[in-house]
C-alpha cells in the first residue's frame, strides 16, 4: 500500500484527556500509523491528503452488535426461530444470509465504526465474515465475534441466535461447539428481556440456572475466552458475577453487593441505552409496543442508566454498544449511543468519545492495535467537519473513514427515514 500523509487535520487522539491538536501530520505506512509529526516534516515519500481543517479521530468501536437484524421497526414481531430456520435451510440460503450480514457489517464501517463486537449471531456467520474481512476478500470493520450464544429452553433468543442448554453438561459442551470456529468471546443469555417478559415490572427474569453459568464460564476460561452475558435484572447481574461472567451486557439497578463484585472480579458493563429507548419513550402507536413492553422498557432503560452511573462513580469501566438489531436501532447510529451516554449519565462529550474508542478497545483487549491515534497502531480513523467535543451529533455525517489504512471518501449509508425522524425528536 502507498504511504499517506494526512495534513491540516485537527487531531483528537482518543485518550481520556484528549485535546484538539493542530499543526501535526499523521503518517500512514501500509496499515499502520507510522508516526505523528509536526507540520514541517519532509513529505517527499508520501501521498499528501489535505483534511482542510477537519477533525480526525479514532474510528468508533461498537461493543454490542447482532449482525442478522437491521433495526427496521415492525408493526408485528416476527418469529426469530422461523426466520433463522428459513435462512439456514440450505447452502443457497446460507450464502444469502452471510451476504446480508456482511452488508450490515459494511454499513457499520461506512458510518464510522471501524470495529464491532458481535454478541449473538446465526450459526458461524460472524466468524465467517470476520475471516473474509481479515483475509482481504471483502471490506468491513474489524470483528470480534461470538457466533451463537448459549441460552436455555424458553430463554432469551433460544433456538435462534442461541443454543438451548438443558443441563450443566450441555452448557459446558456448547462452549466447546462454539469454540470450534475460533470465536473471540463466548456469550450467555442469563435473563430474559423486554420482549419475553411475562409480567409488568419483571423484565430480565433469571432464566439460566447459576450452575449452568458457572459451568459455561469455567469451560470458556479454560479455553482462554472471556464471557459476556445478557443480563437485565439485579438478580441476574449477581448470578453472572458470582459465577464468572466478565462483562455485563445491558445491566440493571445495582446493589452494594453488585458494585463490590464488579470491583472484585474486575468485571465491566457494556451500556446499551439505545434499545430500551424506543420502548420507554415512544408513543405506542409509533413503537408498536404493548403497554407491558413499554413499562418493562422503562425498567430496563432506568436499570442500564442507573448501573452505568454507579459504575462510573466507583471507577468501574463502562463500555458502549448499541444492541443493533432491536427495533429502531440501526447499524449506522452508534453516534446516538454517545449522545445518550452524555444526556442520561451526565458524562462529557470528551469522555463519551474516549469510551467509544480507547476504553472500548481496552475492554475488548485490542488497545494495543486500535482505539487511539498513536504511532504503531492500526490506521483506523474517521474524519468529520466540526468538533465532536462540542457537539457529538457531527458524527452522524462523516467525510472519511480509514480502516487499516484503506481510505473511503464521503462514505454513504442508506438510512431509514422513519427511524431517523422519530429518534431525532429526542436528541
Amino acid at each position: 500500500m502507498m504511504k499517506y500523509a494526512l495534513i491540516n487535520g485537527i487531531i483528537l487522539d482518543g485518550t481520556k484527556d484528549m485535546k484538539p491538536l493542530k499543526n501535526h501530520i499523521i503518517l500512514i505506512d501500509n496499515k499502520k500509523i507510522s508516526d505523528i509529526v509536526d507540520s514541517h516534516y519532509n513529505l517527499n515519500d508520501y501521498k499528501v491528503i489535505d483534511l482542510k481543517g477537519q477533525y480526525i479521530m479514532p474510528g468508533l468501536i461498537n461493543m454490542h452488535v447482532h449482525l442478522p437484524a437491521t433495526g427496521k421497526p415492525k408493526k408485528k414481531a416476527s418469529d426469530p426461530k422461523k426466520l433463522v430456520k428459513l435462512i439456514t435451510m440450505n447452502k443457497i440460503t446460507n450464502k444469502l444470509g452471510i451476504k446480508l450480514c456482511l452488508s450490515y457489517a459494511k454499513t457499520e464501517l461506512l458510518s464510522g465504526v471501524t470495529t464491532i463486537r458481535t454478541v449473538g449471531g446465526i450459526e458461524n456467520y460472524d466468524t465467517t465474515i470476520r475471516d473474509m474481512i481479515n483475509n482481504g476478500e471483502v471490506i468491513g470493520p474489524r470483528i470480534l465475534a461470538s457466533n451463537m450464544a448459549i441460552s436455555v429452553p424458553g430463554g432469551h433468543m433460544a433456538g435462534s441466535l442461541a443454543y438451548e442448554a438443558k443441563s450443566v453438561d450441555e452448557a459446558r459442551n456448547y462452549v466447546d461447539i462454539i469454540a470450534k470456529d475460533k470465536p473471540d468471546i463466548i456469550k450467555l443469555m442469563i435473563t430474559g428481556g423486554v420482549m419475553d417478559a411475562e409480567v409488568i415490572g419483571e423484565p430480565g427474569v433469571l432464566r439460566m440456572p447459576p450452575e449452568y453459568v458457572h459451568a459455561a464460564c469455567d469451560r470458556a476460561h479454560e479455553l482462554g475466552f472471556k464471557v459476556a452475558a445478557h443480563v437485565e435484572s439485579s438478580e441476574g447481574v449477581l448470578v453472572a458475577l458470582q459465577n464468572g461472567v466478565d462483562s455485563i451486557e445491558h445491566g440493571a439497578k445495582p446493589t452494594e453487593e453488585i458494585i463490590r463484585l464488579m470491583k472484585e472480579k474486575r468485571a465491566y458493563q457494556i451500556s446499551t441505552i439505545s434499545p430500551a429507548f424506543p420502548y420507554a419513550f415512544f408513543d405506542r402507536d409509533i413503537s408498536h409496543a404493548t403497554y407491558q413492553q413499554q413499562e418493562n422498557g422503562k425498567v430496563v432503560f432506568n436499570g442500564i442508566v442507573d448501573m452505568a452511573k454507579a459504575c462510573l462513580k466507583n471507577d468501574i469501566p463502562v463500555g458502549l454498544g448499541t444492541d443493533t438489531g432491536c427495533p429502531y436501532i440501526t447499524h449506522y447510529d452508534m453516534w446516538r449511543e454517545l449522545v445518550y451516554f452524555v444526556k442520561y449519565c451526565q458524562v462529557t462529550p470528551k469522555f463519551a468519545l474516549y469510551s467509544a474508542t480507547l476504553l472500548n478497545a481496552l475492554l475488548a483487549g485490542i488497545d494495543d492495535i486500535t482505539g487511539s491515534l498513536e504511532k504503531g497502531k492500526m490506521a483506523d480513523m474517521i474524519v468529520c467537519k466540526n468538533n465532536p467535543l462540542e457537539d457529538l451529533t457531527v458524527l452522524r455525517n462523516i467525510t472519511m473513514v480509514i480502516k487499516e489504512g484503506h481510505i473511503i471518501n464521503n462514505p454513504q449509508v442508506k438510512k431509514m427515514e422513519n427511524v431517523e425522524r422519530e429518534l431525532d425528536k429526542y436528541l
